[in-house]
């Protein structure tokens, strides 16, 4: 299986514009051949949390089946659409991808 950890990090104060981008396309990713996972999580307050993403950022937490699942993912025209909507909310991406051992 393949992981992704994404997080991403709105200009200040569009995370939740960012979110709303974001949730529009959750029911299309689902529908996806290869996705088992895929939802955005924020920081919560818990005493094992030892650091924080921040109030502009949330991460991204997806599993697919395969790389060519995920591969195909990235290619969607509603991803396209996603990057499209959302560029100018964007001040930063790191992308971990991760594959299960």
């Amino acid at each position: 299986m393949i992981h992704v950890l994404a997080t991403i990090t709105a200009k200040p104060g569009k995370r939740a514009e960012l979110l709303e981008a974001f949730r529009a396309v959750l029911p299309q990713v689902h529908a996806e051949e290869g996705c088992l996972q895929y939802l955005p999580a924020i920081d919560t307050d818990h005493p094992i949390s030892n650091a924080s993403i921040g109030p502009d950022s949330y991460v991204v937490i997806e599993t697919w089946t395969t790389r060519e699942a995920l591969a195909a993912h990235a290619a969607t025209p509603h991803m396209a659409a996603f990057a499209a909507r959302s560029k100018d909310l964007i001040a930063n991406r790191v992308l971990h991808v991760l594959e299960s051992t």
